[in-house]
């Protein structure tokens, strides 16, 4: 196959992008596909050889990027490129149209919200994950919340909050503290803030709307943290999360040794067939597609299986969530970027 690598971008979670996307290019050229690599923000320069940009196995190419321990600056990166507002950029289209396959590995913003799966469409160009309507669902956090407690999955009491016309004294009368604050459309734990008391809200609230100026405001439930990838329809074994000190915060997800990860989690058969249950029906809930990362908290005090949110473009590098889960089960991290790449192409085909 020829297949273009799609990362980088416009977004909190460019770093990771980029790294993820590496990662997987390294994983398809291994398997023998031709591969091209691209930022979707910055693009190619010039398309006159197409050919040459998809770089074959025998060449030796290997693709490598280093997430830093805070988000990237945005507004550096726009100021490098003249200002421009474009979020694709030159020659990405004619690109992605000449593979057979986008293999689409960027996280928040554009790549996550279906924007650039409506426009694909628009294009008729193959690409991995969900479409656009289950991106936009799925990153919309007041939305997802919204029809998982319509379809019955258990998930934390929420409120939005306007960070130009709303008061904290609205928030203590809705949900009260101890309470997790957070952008409504970013992942990575980009400006999200655990606030116990009123001390600590103004720091939580300035730290958010450095991203968006509508938050959610969510009932903080302590207990265990989990994420359970779906691949084709299946749950995969639950992954438990536990960071060395404080919350799975953006330096924790990401940095070497931050976090303890075990695959499979340690919990009862019936704990396990549960939390796989409700995984399953918040991606189908949500019109989530090939695959999808659900997390979720077990409340110490009640024992339930409480929802935190989806994510419908999930870190790829062998080391992340999803990749570990399909590990566990006997699948590559190889054989999932190309799995992942023919469910597509079938898709598209049926």
């Amino acid at each position: 196959m020829k297949i273009l690598v799609l990362a980088g971008g416009i977004s909190p979670e460019r770093d990771v992008s980029l790294s993820s996307g590496s990662l997987i290019a390294n994983a398809l050229l291994s398997k023998g596909h031709h591969v091209a690599f691209a930022d979707v923000y910055e693009g190619i320069d010039s398309i006159d050889d197409v050919e040459a940009l998809f770089y074959k196995p025998e060449s030796g190419k290997k693709f490598s990027y280093q997430i830093q321990a805070t988000e990237p600056d945005l507004d550096a990166i726009i100021a490098a490129h003249g200002g421009r507002k474009e979020l694709i950029g030159p020659n990405i289209l004619p690109l992605a149209k000449a593979a057979d396959v986008v293999f689409v590995a960027l996280h928040g913003a554009m790549g996550e919200n279906g924007m650039l799966q409506a426009v694909f469409d628009c294009f008729d160009i193959t690409y991995t994950g969900s479409d656009y309507v289950g991106s936009a669902i799925a990153m919309d956090k007041n939305i997802s919340k919204t029809l998982m407690r319509y379809e019955g999955i258990p998930t934390a009491d929420w409120m939005l909050f306007n960070t130009a016309t709303d008061t904290m004294q609205k928030v203590i009368d809705a949900i009260g503290f101890p309470c997790v604050v957070k952008p409504l459309g970013c992942g990575s734990s980009c400006g999200i803030s655990l606030v116990h008391d009123s001390n600590e809200w103004e720091k939580a609230i300035t730290y958010a709307k450095k991203y968006e100026s509508l938050i959610m405001v969510e009932k903080l439930i302590p207990g265990r943290e989990f994420s359970i990838g779906v691949l084709e329809g299946e749950a995969l074994p639950i992954i438990e999360i536990v960071p060395n000190e404080g919350f799975y915060d953006y330096e924790n997800k990401y940095q070497a040794g931050k976090t303890q990860e075990i695959c499979p989690a340690v919990l009862t058969d019936e704990e396990t067939k549960t939390a796989q249950a409700l995984a399953v029906a918040a991606h189908n809930a949500l019109h989530l597609g090939d695959y999808a990362r659900i997390d979720f908290i077990l409340n110490q005090n009640d024992h339930t299986f409480y929802c935190l949110e989806a994510n419908n473009l999930p870190g790829m590098t062998p080391v992340s969530l999803l990749p570990q889960e399909a590990a566990a089960t006997g699948l590559s991290y190889e054989n999932l970027c190309e799995k992942l790449c023919l469910l597509a192409i079938n898709r598209r085909k049926s």
